[in-house]
């Protein structure tokens, strides 16, 4: 069996289709494929912005006379480039396991003392999404103290817009998609090897950061990829099948069809993430529509229902604690990122730069970023489950170390040892708990000192956030034989668990 693949000749669009080729080729033995690449109307015009050009379907367009006269079988493309309009005649038929779907910020490192003293800094960007979303949040999040942010356009493949920033004397950084960077570093053929060669050239000049999705989602169905056929071969559905990945084709399918609710386009100022996880499916939406209404939505639609609850049965508190700094830390040898559970785990003595940094929420970012600390990116309150994804971009084997209390929860501490850099100890005072019947924690300290208090609250309704804390109230509840899957559930937070379960 012989079949045609189409896409861009771009060096990310010739991967991508070698990605889907060789997916097609472990799963068909003796399958031959030819592969057919071209420009496209976006290839040829890099002057305009996307958005100020009147094409629908720059990157896409060029390729749907190929399927329509019988000259592929297949094209490939980058599904957040297809327009949101569905074809009467093609259909989007598979996709592969998503990458990363989080944007990267760049920044020239030459650049920080000046970003320090001017306090203005300029991205290279022409995402409107992008913009609107991430001008405050860089304000507060990077270590400069910034008053101004100001982007600008910029156009090219991921190599020429990274040598743009580099040769741009007045420009401090650039925002890419993560995902591009990280297949074009880790393609196995041996016609990438130059490029990848001066990618990691570049990076050596740089500082990275992962942007967080609560902030900043990605375009629709960033990350994954498209693999586009005639509506009417049931032949390549059939094949195709065996390659799909549903997970990343209805998360992404669902991100494109709220873009699409919006009047889709490449002009909007919209992000929307879809995330799928054990315990629910994670919507993030966040912009401005053409209409001028601001979006602003984080929502958990989880995979069982909720049980609804009076106000009055309802308990949730911040935790109340005396925290005192430990001075006699160490890290483990060969340590080189470092997973910061809350800003006071960070120790005065730690000379910031000389790890990769993660945070366990926004928050700590934050706070770390006032310090003047730069923070590679999130768990974004989510747990320390969720992927850092920061291995390829790192270009050496990542070793993580977790700065924590005393008491904090360790999993498994060949993967992430703790490092306790201060002491903790719980004020609260939970003898009033009486008539409740749900509760929220916000840590796993707070539920131990809770259960120790009143422990007839055990056999109650818990809830807390997806990380750690749901880690503790679990193997406590196992210990005594009371852990019951429906009495213990997850929320995005506690704003979220009252929006769900109040009647």
């Amino acid at each position: 069996m012989r079949l045609k693949i189409s896409a861009r000749k771009s060096d990310l669009a010739r991967l991508q289709a070698y990605m889907v080729g060789d997916s097609l080729k472990a799963q068909t033995p003796g399958l031959e494929i030819e592969y057919r690449f071209k420009e496209s109307l976006g290839d040829k015009n890099l002057t305009d912005a996307l958005w100020q050009i009147p094409e629908k379907g720059v990157f896409t367009e060029d390729f749907y006379g190929e399927l329509i006269r019988g000259e592929t079988d297949m094209v490939v493309h980058s599904w957040k480039d297809l327009p949101t309009e569905v074809k009467a005649d093609t259909a989007i038929v598979a996709t592969l396991p998503r990458a990363d779907q989080r944007d990267l910020l760049l920044v020239k490192k030459s650049h920080f003392e000046k970003l320090r003293t001017s306090k203005a800094m300029r991205v290279f960007s022409s995402s409107p999404r992008r913009e609107y979303n991430l001008t405050g949040f860089f304000k507060s999040h990077l270590p400069f103290h910034l008053d101004s942010v100001k982007f600008e356009s910029v156009r090219g493949n991921i190599p020429t817009r990274i040598r743009k920033l580099l040769e741009a004397n007045e420009t401090d950084g650039l925002i890419v998609a993560k995902a591009a960077l990280d297949r074009l570093l880790t393609a196995p053929q041996e016609e990438f090897a130059d490029v990848q060669k001066l990618l990691r050239g570049y990076l050596d000049q740089l500082e990275w950061m992962a942007l967080p999705l609560s902030i900043n989602p990605n375009a629709a169905a960033q990350g994954a990829l498209a693999v586009e056929i005639l509506a009417t071969r049931s032949d390549m559905r059939e094949l195709l099948s065996k390659i799909d990945h549903p997970s990343t084709f209805a998360c992404a399918d669902k991100e494109r069809k709220v873009l699409a609710s919006f009047g889709g386009g490449c002009h909007q100022k919209i992000g929307v993430a879809v995330l799928s996880r054990p315990y629910g499916e994670i919507t993030i939406l966040k912009g401005l529509t053409d209409a001028g209404v601001v979006l602003d939505k984080r929502e958990l639609i989880p995979h069982t229902p909720v049980t609804k609850y009076s106000s009055e049965q309802m308990w949730s508190g911040e935790v109340s604690a005396e925290r005192a700094a430990l001075t006699d830390w160490t890290l483990p040898n060969g340590t080189n990122a470092l997973y910061v559970a809350r800003s006071e785990a960070w120790p005065e003595t730690l000379q910031a730069g000389t790890h990769y940094v993660w945070t366990a929420g926004l928050k700590t970012w934050k706070s770390l970023a006032q310090k003047g600390i730069w923070v590679h990116g999130s768990s974004e309150s989510m747990g320390e489950q969720e992927e850092a994804r920061l291995d390829i971009l790192a270009g050496v084997p990542v070793k993580w170390a977790k700065l924590s209390h005393d008491s904090g929860f360790q999993e498994d501490h060949k993967v992430m040892p703790l490092v306790a850099t201060y002491t903790l100890h719980t004020k609260e005072n939970f003898k009033s708990l009486s008539g409740k019947e749900t509760f929220f924690w916000s840590s796993g300290s707070q539920f131990l000192a809770a259960a120790e208090q009143a422990p007839e609250i055990l056999k109650k309704q818990h809830a807390c956030g997806p990380g750690n804390t749901h880690k503790v109230i679990q193997q406590y509840l196992a210990e005594k034989n009371m852990y019951d899957p429906s009495c213990l559930r997850i929320f995005l937070d506690q704003e979220d668990w009252r929006q769900q379960c109040t009647k």
